[in-house]
């Protein structure tokens, strides 16, 4: 009887590291670069502490973002959602109360405070880097305002509005919820209390709703 014997101490074999994805190192560098942005401003904060923040190397974070504007382009748009909620599934509400979740009016402080942060930020440096400005409507206000001319375009098919021009719909009500938000720099001096202001934006979309015929 012929008997095969094992190899002594063969050496135990061990899976290979899990490396992230490209797109998976993207979005870790953007929210560490967020919160930077936030506690430092844009004039100072660097690549270099991003790169330390995020684990990687400042090799790897030019690979994927060729200089700070990019990194805060794509942070902007990252965040895009802090402005309106959208893209979102159809849902079996009123016209109002969809616009009241899309604005995210009842959002919390902390939010809140983080999505008026981002605006302080470019607002007040943006006689240093006018760029930012640019940034802000191309990644951020642009974007969100075509995201809600397409919602509000599939509600005018469905019937459920009477809007002859979406696009300048859109403009319509962003310019009445977020000029009535105040400026972020100075909502306290804008508005009582929160529940005031909150109350007043429910209004703007509940009259915007009224005029184009929300069924």
């Amino acid at each position: 009887m012929n008997v095969i014997d094992k190899p002594a101490d063969e050496p135990r074999k061990r899976g290979r590291p899990k490396v992230s994805s490209d797109d998976d190192k993207r979005a870790h560098i953007v929210e560490k670069a967020r919160r930077i942005f936030l506690k430092y401003g844009y004039a100072g904060s660097t690549t270099a502490v991003v790169a330390v923040e995020a684990g990687v190397s400042k090799q790897t974070l030019y690979r994927l973002f060729e200089s700070k504007e990019a990194l805060f382009a794509a942070t902007v748009s990252a965040h895009r959602r802090l402005m309106l909620d959208l893209p979102r599934e159809r849902e079996d509400v009123s016209i109002a109360e969809s616009l009241e979740r899309i604005f995210m009016i009842d959002i919390d402080e902390e939010t809140d405070a983080e999505r008026a942060g981002f605006l302080q930020l470019v607002f007040r440096e943006a006689g240093q880097f006018p760029e930012l400005i640019d940034i802000l409507n191309r990644e951020g206000m642009l974007a969100s305002r075509q995201h809600l001319t397409d919602w509000l375009s599939d509600r005018r098919a469905e019937g459920r509005i009477s809007l002859d021009d979406p696009a300048s719909g859109a403009r319509m009500i962003m310019d009445m919820v977020f000029g009535g938000m105040g400026p972020p720099e100075g909502r306290e001096q804008a508005w009582p209390d929160r529940a005031t202001r909150l109350d007043h934006l429910s209004r703007c979309i509940a009259i915007f709703a009224r005029g184009v015929g929300a069924a």
